[in-house]
């Protein structure tokens, strides 16, 4: 099989990945491959494409679903533009009528993008409406467009990796950004801890005094954190950490960060109980992007973006119970604690719809067929 790099214009046409933005689609492409198939071949016996996205951008592949019905998809058509599998049924077999071409990625690492960028973009549009309100001075930073620490690698791998989902909206709000200049002692050595730190720009060294002599343990990087140990332990710090250059740093107080972080709270249910909550009355609520919500939501469900979740809240009943699902449970995680915040009875779907949601009598009725 050869394996080619693809064109960013090729990005912009497939779903969801068009609700990203440029910058971040620039990232993906060094994610991304283009894999050719010749006729008569079936992929997914190729490869066990799990946790794969997979689209069709070159010739006519025909895809049999579990209640065998069959389709004919064209690269380049509409159809195309959503991911292979995505189809509201299983795809059980696929043959190529021609040479095809796929393109794929890494799922995790798109919804990962596309939790960031939502948040990015509700914190952005909350920013823009308290300027109205209180004026200039109010910060409306777009966080989807600050270096480093955002990218998606770091997103994925970095300093965020390990953050819960949920409180990604009140971390972006609760940060201080603080500038800070090369040979500055952010962290001393014996103090108690205080903050919590992000870098977004410039690089640091962590150090420590043993029998009197500084040892280099660390340099860190746009992307990195520090000053967690002493705040989960209640220890003072162990080491310094200095600024090797200029920068600019992310803080999140001790308070907020034993809120935030070390305590997270959430209500979890699971497809068993979540599915009997809604038959006693509970709504559901898909919070992934229209495009994905119109070929594999829950049936009854209301289509409501993570990002739109601040402004309709006053289209909400405060009375009903709402349980929020996604692909992941990654989104699905954050709505459900904004609208808890908010005073609603909101508890999400564990494992999202990635999960496996199932009725109890086996069948997938639950989920919308396209």
């Amino acid at each position: 099989m050869d394996i080619q790099p693809i064109e960013l214009d090729l990005l912009r046409s497939l779903q969801p990945l068009a609700e990203l933005e440029e910058e971040r689609l620039r990232e993906l492409l060094s994610m991304c491959h283009r894999e050719k198939l010749e006729r008569n071949s079936n992929p997914f016996r190729i490869r066990d494409w799990y946790g794969q996205l997979l689209y069709l951008i070159k010739g006519e592949l025909m895809l049999q679903f579990s209640d065998r019905s069959t389709m004919v998809v064209v690269g380049g058509s509409e159809e195309a533009t959503r991911p292979l599998g995505k189809w509201g049924l299983p795809t059980i077999s696929a043959k190529a009528i021609t040479q095809i071409e796929l393109v794929r990625f890494d799922e995790e690492m798109l919804d990962i993008m596309l939790t960031w960028d939502q948040l990015a973009q509700l914190k952005m549009v909350q920013g823009q409406v308290e300027q109205g309100i209180a004026g200039e001075g109010v910060s409306s930073t777009d966080w989807r467009m600050m270096p480093g620490m955002f990218a998606a690698q770091n997103l994925a791998h970095g300093a965020f990796a390990a953050l819960p989902p949920a409180h990604i909206g009140q971390l972006l709000q609760r940060f201080q950004r603080i500038k800070v200049r090369r040979g500055e002692e952010v962290v001393r050595q014996g103090e108690a801890g205080d903050y919590y730190y992000l870098i977004e720009s410039g690089r640091c060294q962590v150090s420590r005094m043993v029998a009197g002599t500084p040892l280099l343990l660390a340099d860190l990087k746009p992307g990195d954190a520090f000053g967690e140990e002493a705040l989960v332990t209640d220890a003072t710090r162990n080491a310094s950490v200095t600024m090797k250059t200029d920068g600019i740093l992310l803080r999140l107080d001790k308070h907020d960060f034993v809120e935030l972080l070390r305590a997270p709270l959430l209500h979890t249910l699971s497809p068993a109980k979540a599915q009997q909550h809604a038959m006693a009355g509970a709504i559901w609520l898909d919070v992934r992007c229209a495009t994905e919500y119109k070929y594999d939501g829950i049936k009854g469900a209301r289509n409501l973006p993570l990002d739109e979740i601040r402004l309709a809240y006053t289209s909400l009943d405060p009375k009903k119970e709402y349980i929020a699902y996604c692909q992941s449970g990654r989104r699905s995680s954050a709505a459900a604690f904004l609208l808890s915040q908010r005073g609603f009875r909101a508890s999400l779907l564990e494992g999202g719809l990635a999960g496996g949601l199932r009725w109890e009598d086996g069948s997938d009725k639950g989920v919308r067929k396209s």
